[in-house]
C-alpha cells in the first residue's frame, strides 16, 4: 500500500528562515477555550508540567472553575484539571481578600482581566487587584486593595469541582497547612494533596489564620490604601511539612516579578522548541495550543524526589529523574503522548518511567482511590510506551513494561465492539513490544489474541445497519459505529483488503461528505489522515486545513446527535475556541492541531511512522533531542 510517511529519525524540519517576531511565550492566550462549554478551560497561572493551576473561580463556572462570560467572582484556587469533561477537577484551596461584610460573590471587572504563559490578573469588589503567577508546585498570589478598610482573608478548603471527602486545616507558626482530599475526575477514584500556605501584608508575616471554624479558615486584616497583601502556597503529594518545603524552595522570599520572569523564561524554552513562520494569528493559536499541550501530565516530586504512588505510598525518584502523574490517557495517547516524544524526548522518557510505575501501584483503568493527584483514566498506557520504545526512547525498563502489560490484558472490558477493538490494541502493543524484545512466544500469543477481534468487526462494521449513526449504539462509549469503524488503525492493511481500496475510499469519501465525522471526540479524530496513509494526501489536506480554520457543522455530542449542528470553527484564538462541546482532553485536541499545521501526524501511536501532508504554516523549524541528548533539528 502506498503511504506518504515520514520515519522516526529522519529530519523533522522543514527550510526554515530566521524568524524574528514576537516571542511564542507573548503570543500564548490563555482565554482560548474558557467560554462556557467551548473547550472546558481556565486562564490560570501556570508552569510547563506543573501542578499548580492558580485562577480565578466565577459565578457561573464551566469545568474548570471559570468561564469567560461570568461577571461574579468566588475566589482564587490553585489546581485544575486542563479540558477533562464530566464535572473537571480540581478546585483546591480557594483563597479570597474581600471588604469585610462582603457576601461568597463579588463582581469582577472585565476590563481590567488580563492573562498570559504563567500570569493571570483581575480587579474585583470595586477596587482590589489579583495577580498570580506560578512555579511547578507553587503558587503566588497577590492582592493590592485600592481602599483604606478592614478585609477578610479567607481560605475554603471545602471547595472543589468534584467530590470534598475530606479537609483538614491547621495553624502552624505563620504557616497555614491543609490535607485535602477530593475525587478525581468524573468521581471515578480519590486523590489527596497537601498544602502550606504562607501571608504577608507589605512583605511583613502575619499570623497563618485568625480564625479555623471547620474547613474555613478567615484572617481579619487591617489595611491602608495601596497595601499588598500575598499569599504564597506550596502543594505536595507527601505531608503539609513537605508543602512548605516546595513553598520555601520554589518560591522563598522572590519578588511577584522575579518570580514571573522565572516562569515565563521556562515557557519561552518549552515553547521555542517549535519556531513557525505563519499569519500572527495563526502563530498565536499555534503557540497557545503548545501551551496547552505542555500542561499535562505534571511533575509531582518535591525537591527532594518524594512523592507518593497512586498506591499512597511515599517514594523517592532516582536522582535526575522526574515523576508524573494527572492521566488522561484514553483521549490524549493518539496526539499528545506523541507529540512531546517528538519534542521532548528527554521528558518522554520521565513520563514513561511514571507510566510504568502505575502497574506496580494498582493501575486501574480510571484511577484509584489513593492518587497522588488529580486524574483521569490510564487506558492504552501499553501503547503509549511502546510508541516512546519504538521512538528510540529507552530510559525506562521496557521488559517490566511488558509484564505489566502482559497482566493488565487480562483485566481490560471487551463487552462492546469498541471496547473489543480498543482491547484488541493494546493486545497488539503486547505483541509488538513483545517483538522488539525477542519474546517470540508472548509475541506470537498476544498478536492472535489482538486479531481474534475481526471476526466481530467483520460482522458489525464490514457492512453498516440502520443504527450506525446512532450515538451509543450497541453499548458504545461517546459514539457511532461509523465513527469506531475506522478505529483498528493497528490493523488497517486488514481492513483496507478486507473492504477493498476502492471501497475503502469510496465510503472514507461518504463519511466526510455525509457529515458523520466528529471532530468534538477521540475516537475518530484520525481519519482525516487515513486519505495520506493511502497515497491521497491531497484529500487529507482539504479535510485538515478546513477543520483548523474554517466554521464546519458540528452534529454530535457525547450523548446524542443534535437535531440542527453547532455551525463554529473547531479552532480559534477566541474565548469560543473550540466547537460546543469540544473538551481539549488535556491537550489531545491542541496536538491534533499542532500537528495538523506542521502538515504530519502519528496515524498508528506505537508505530513511530507519521503519515504527512501540506502543512498549514510556511515554514517549521522542530529543534529537539535525541534520546541520547544529540541536537535533532
Amino acid at each position: 500500500m502506498k503511504r506518504a510517511l515520514l520515519a522516526a529519525g529522519a529530519a523533522l524540519a522543514f527550510t526554515a528562515p530566521a524568524i524574528a517576531r514576537e516571542k511564542p511565550v507573548d503570543l500564548v492566550d490563555p482565554f482560548v477555550g474558557t467560554l462556557a462549554d467551548f473547550g472546558q478551560l481556565s486562564p490560570a497561572a501556570v508552569a510547563p508540567y506543573g501542578m499548580v493551576q492558580l485562577g480565578p473561580d466565577t459565578d457561573p463556572a464551566n469545568h474548570a472553575g471559570y468561564d469567560y462570560a461570568a461577571r461574579s467572582l468566588r475566589g482564587f484556587s490553585h489546581t485544575r484539571a486542563v479540558g477533562v469533561g464530566c464535572g473537571g477537577g480540581g478546585g483546591d484551596l480557594l483563597v479570597s481578600l474581600l471588604p469585610e461584610g462582603s457576601g461568597a460573590l463579588v463582581p469582577l471587572d472585565k476590563a481590567s482581566e488580563r492573562a498570559g504563559a504563567g500570569l493571570y490578573r483581575v480587579t474585583y469588589a470595586n477596587g482590589i487587584t489579583a495577580d498570580m503567577t506560578a512555579t511547578r508546585g507553587a503558587g503566588l498570589l497577590r492582592f493590592t486593595v485600592s481602599q483604606t478598610g478592614r478585609y477578610l482573608l479567607r481560605f475554603d478548603a471545602a471547595h472543589a469541582y468534584t467530590r470534598r471527602h475530606a479537609a483538614r486545616l491547621t495553624a502552624e507558626g505563620t504557616d497555614l497547612r491543609a490535607t485535602l482530599t477530593a475525587g478525581t475526575v468524573c468521581d471515578e477514584g480519590a486523590y489527596t494533596i497537601h498544602s502550606a500556605s504562607r501571608i504577608t501584608v507589605d512583605g511583613t508575616p502575619r499570623a497563618a489564620a485568625g480564625t479555623i471554624t471547620g474547613n474555613q479558615a478567615s484572617l481579619a486584616l487591617d489595611l491602608r490604601r495601596g497595601a499588598v497583601v500575598e499569599v504564597r502556597t506550596g502543594l505536595s503529594t507527601v505531608d503539609p511539612a513537605a508543602a512548605a518545603g516546595v513553598r520555601d524552595t520554589e518560591l522563598g522570599t522572590r519578588s511577584f516579578a522575579t518570580v514571573l520572569a522565572g516562569t515565563r523564561a521556562r515557557w519561552q524554552r518549552e515553547l521555542s522548541r517549535v519556531r513557525i513562520d505563519a499569519s500572527r494569528e495563526q502563530r498565536a493559536l499555534f503557540y497557545t495550543s503548545l501551551f496547552r499541550v505542555m500542561q499535562t501530565p505534571v511533575a509531582i516530586d518535591d525537591p527532594d524526589g518524594r512523592h507518593r504512588g497512586s498506591d499512597g505510598q511515599v517514594h523517592r525518584s532516582a536522582p535526575g529523574t522526574t515523576r508524573y502523574a494527572s492521566w488522561a490517557l484514553w483521549d490524549n495517547y493518539r496526539t499528545q503522548m506523541p507529540l512531546i516524544a517528538i519534542l521532548d524526548p528527554d521528558r518522554a522518557a520521565d513520563i514513561a518511567r511514571s507510566l510504568l510505575a502505575l502497574y506496580g501501584e494498582g493501575k486501574q483503568r480510571w484511577s484509584t482511590r489513593t492518587e497522588p493527584f488529580l486524574t483521569v483514566r490510564t487506558e492504552h498506557a501499553g501503547v503509549a510506551l511502546l510508541d516512546f520504545y519504538r521512538r528510540g526512547i529507552r530510559g525506562f525498563d521496557a521488559r517490566a513494561a511488558l509484564a505489566g502489560m502482559v497482566r493488565e490484558s487480562e483485566t481490560l472490558q471487551r463487552d462492546t465492539p469498541d471496547q473489543q477493538i480498543e482491547a484488541a490494541y493494546d493486545d497488539w502493543a503486547v505483541a509488538e513490544l513483545a517483538g522488539e524484545l525477542g519474546e517470540q512466544a508472548i509475541a506470537e500469543r498476544f498478536r492472535a489474541k489482538a486479531l481474534s477481534y475481526r471476526k466481530m468487526w467483520r460482522s458489525v462494521f464490514e457492512n453498516l445497519g440502520p443504527d450506525a449513526d446512532v450515538v451509543k449504539a450497541r453499548g458504545l462509549y461517546q459514539g457511532t459505529l461509523w465513527q469506531y469503524r475506522w478505529a483498528p488503525v493497528f490493523d488497517l492493511d486488514w481492513m483496507v483488503a478486507t473492504l477493498g481500496r476502492e471501497r475503502f475510499l469510496q465510503e472514507l469519501d461518504r463519511f466526510f461528505a455525509d457529515g458523520l465525522y466528529n471532530m468534538t471526540n477521540q475516537p475518530d479524530i484520525h481519519t482525516p489522515w487515513l486519505y495520506a496513509a493511502l497515497g491521497r494526501p491531497d484529500k487529507t489536506r482539504d479535510l485538515v486545513h478546513r477543520y483548523l480554520t474554517e466554521p464546519v457543522d458540528h452534529p454530535y455530542t457525547n450523548a446524542g446527535k443534535r437535531p440542527v449542528p453547532f455551525r463554529g470553527r473547531s479552532f480559534a484564538l477566541a474565548p469560543q475556541g473550540y466547537a460546543d462541546g469540544m473538551d481539549d482532553d488535556a491537550g489531545a485536541m491542541s496536538a491534533w492541531y499542532v500537528f495538523g499545521a506542521l502538515g504530519f501526524y502519528p496515524l498508528v501511536p506505537g508505530k513511530p511512522d507519521l503519515v504527512t501532508t501540506a502543512p498549514l504554516v510556511k515554514h517549521a523549524d522542530i529543534a529537539a533531542k535525541n534520546p541520547r541528548g544529540t541536537s535533532r533539528n
